[in-house]
């Protein structure tokens, strides 16, 4: 029986490299949108200026959009003949389009309403007295920032990075609209899923990357979880 188990989880190399670019991908991405998150984040919780509504709005688009429009506005502006991505080719010949670098791009725009949101949450449950006792001491916004607010909130961080991390291995109509679906440059999991599913005989290798899916979201989100209930207990402990 085990053996059967590990016959059948023999990956081909085509799937293989369906796993590899989705995470490269997906890490890349979050890596990339944390420090425009955190950013965001932190002028969301602590700041009060005139269109910080639409800001909002804005920054919560691509969880409403479908993500073939997100694919396409990204296509419109960063695509070789986009209204960015054009003079990105002709000065420093580099293209997001049909590139692994366009899939991080999608997926990055699509998972960063929850990096922020969850980075947002966790700088609003910081005690501000604590930072007004810091600057009350001397300390620059800068130094109260990097020594109190984002240690702080540290968990909540990396429970939306991780949870971004989930949803960018899971994005797929952005990604096929903007870079196309192409074996070993922007084909990730959900797309090779696409491709296998479509193609007769390929059911078992479908049904492989699907199973890696769901183990890898899974772990994700039991560590998102995991990371917010502690975040909540050191919440609790600062407060008494």
């Amino acid at each position: 029986m085990f053996e059967s188990i590990i016959n059948y989880f023999q990956f081909s190399q085509s799937e293989l490299n369906a796993i590899s670019l989705s995470i490269k991908v997906a890490v890349v991405a979050i890596i990339s949108s944390l420090p425009f998150a955190i950013f965001i984040a932190w002028l969301l919780a602590r700041k009060e200026f005139w269109g910080k509504s639409i800001l909002n709005g804005i920054v919560h688009l691509p969880l409403v959009l479908p993500p073939v429009v997100i694919g396409y506005l990204l296509l419109a502006s960063m695509g070789r003949n986009g209204i960015i991505g054009k003079h990105l080719l002709e000065w420093f010949g580099f293209t997001f389009g049909f590139s692994w670098y366009g899939a991080a791009l999608a997926s990055a725009v699509v998972a960063f309403p929850l990096v922020m949101r969850s980075i947002r949450l966790a700088l609003e449950s910081v005690d501000f007295k604590l930072e007004q006792a810091a600057r009350t001491l001397g300390a620059s916004s800068v130094r109260v920032f990097f020594t109190i607010t984002l240690p702080l909130s540290l968990p909540g961080i990396l429970a939306g990075v991780i949870l971004g991390f989930a949803r960018s291995l899971g994005e797929f109509g952005s990604t096929i609209t903007f870079v196309s679906n192409i074996p070993n440059v922007t084909q990730t999991i959900p797309l090779a899923m696409y491709s296998y599913i479509e193609t007769p005989g390929a059911e078992d290798s479908a049904a492989r990357l699907c199973i890696i899916a769901i183990i890898i979201s899974l772990i994700s989100l039991l560590l998102s979880e995991w990371l917010a209930k502690r975040t909540q207990q050191k919440l609790g402990q600062t407060a008494k």
